[in-house]
């Protein structure tokens, strides 16, 4: 016990000595760490930068950025060679899994070894057959996907690949959490499932068939709808829908603006249900929301700023020292994470080569200090903690910070150590 907080004293220290480096405005190397000085390591984010999804495309910047600094400032990568800084090179994929990989191949000829990509399963799953195919046609010049946010279960399921890595929770994890805050919400009877009409949309339809008939079978599905994604501007028709259909609750996958604009639908026309949501807590969707919002948004996440502990308040002022705009304050733990977790995957390697990183990932535990987690090495799935959470005002008891100076926060009301988020894997790998 000691010598876990132990790590996680240091954590915060380490936290805290970021975020007064950041509030000086200093985005160096600290004083007691050489800086970095061999060639940069570039990543390849891919990422739709423009279109209506360009938000969400911007944060997964801010974020990456902060991971790629926090590398940095500790002295980059150590391979035999010498310290190797880390460099992000963005590619606008404006969301299409078509200029997704024309963007590839712009990396693939830069000879950028590693991608990186979450805002689209239907991208990240273009992204892995080409890099598969990538990889066995020219094993000079191989690339590693490295995906945050894509949770289509199937990507380290029925479609995995040695050359993918998920350091999110896939849907049906994240669906599973949902599915234990709604089976003890004896105010739920009727529920209304309404998605984007893509792969992951239909996903999230499916897992929460499932899992609601297995924890709640009382439970009536009362409408089963999805909508194009990207393309919707008034979402004030499928509200009416979702009055009319008598729901007490509404479940959606929904993120970035078709998320924000379904919830300001909602606020302007009054509609009384909870909404259980993946992403209820990010991008606008507080502030959208408002009153209407408290203790009726309820979201899943690996993190949020009022998880709790002095390791993960530290994180979340250094976070916000660096990018202190309301707007801006979006921070995601995992793409850090993901980061640091590649930073130390090429440490043990020795080697920055894709194939030798991706053997040193398979089965690395990482902790932080306040958020353990580990690389399963069967199917290349994150486990980590999840997080449920409730809408409220800033300053009820447990919501300590707010989102995006909106006002409004969330609290826990289940959290899930990394041993209950563990899910069944079905991957059959095919290895180098």
């Amino acid at each position: 016990m000691a010598a876990k907080w132990g790590r996680v004293v240091a954590a915060a220290l380490a936290a805290m000595v970021m975020t007064a480096a950041y509030a000086a405005g200093e985005t160096g190397v600290p004083s007691s760490s050489a800086a970095p000085g061999g060639k940069p390591i570039q990543l390849a984010l891919i990422e739709g930068m423009s279109g209506p999804f360009a938000n969400a495309g911007a944060a997964v910047e801010r974020n990456l950025r902060f991971g790629v600094e926090a590398v940095n400032a500790h002295g980059g990568v150590k391979l035999a060679d010498g310290a190797h800084p880390l460099e992000l090179v963005v590619l606008d994929s404006k969301g299409s899994p078509e200029e997704a990989l024309l963007q590839l191949r712009a990396a693939a000829d830069r000879h950028i070894g590693y991608v990186l990509q979450g805002n689209s399963s239907a991208v990240a799953a273009a992204l892995i057959g080409a890099i598969d195919k990538q990889n066995s046609r020219e094993p000079d010049n191989r690339e590693l996907f490295l995906n945050y946010s894509a949770d289509d279960p199937a990507l380290t399921n029925a479609a995995c690949s040695f050359w993918h890595f998920r350091f999110d929770a896939h849907a049906g994890m994240r669906m599973d959490a949902l599915a234990d805050v709604i089976q003890h919400d004896p105010s739920v009877r009727k529920v209304y499932l309404l998605n984007q009409d893509y792969s992951f949309g239909h996903d999230v339809s499916a897992l929460a068939r499932s899992a609601l008939a297995a924890k709640r079978p009382d439970i009536a599905i009362v409408g089963d709808e999805f909508h194009p994604i990207g393309r919707v501007k008034d979402f004030a028709p499928y509200i009416a829908k979702i009055r009319a259909s008598g729901a007490d609750a509404v479940v959606t996958g929904n993120w970035g603006n078709d998320l924000t604009l379904l919830v300001k639908a909602a606020r302007e026309q009054g509609l009384d249900t909870k909404f259980y949501t993946f992403y209820g807590n990010s991008l606008g969707a507080p502030a959208a929301l408002g009153d209407a919002g408290v203790k009726r948004v309820i979201a899943v996440a690996d993190w949020h700023p009022n998880a709790g502990g002095a390791a993960s308040d530290a994180w979340y002022k250094a976070f916000r020292a660096r990018y202190p705009a309301a707007q801006d304050d979006y921070p995601v733990l995992r793409m850090e994470l993901m980061v640091e977790m590649l930073a130390a995957a090429m440490n043990k390697a020795g080697s920055a080569e894709p194939e030798a990183v991706a053997k040193a990932l398979e089965g690395m535990k990482f902790d932080n200090g306040f958020h353990p987690s580990w690389m399963r090495a069967e199917d290349h799935q994150m486990i980590q903690p999840l997080y449920v959470m409730e809408m409220d005002k800033a300053g009820t008891p447990g919501v300590r910070f707010d989102n995006e100076g909106s006002g409004y926060g969330f609290r826990t009301v289940l959290a899930l150590p990394p041993g209950r988020t563990v899910a069944p894997a079905t991957c059959r790998m095919t290895r180098p």
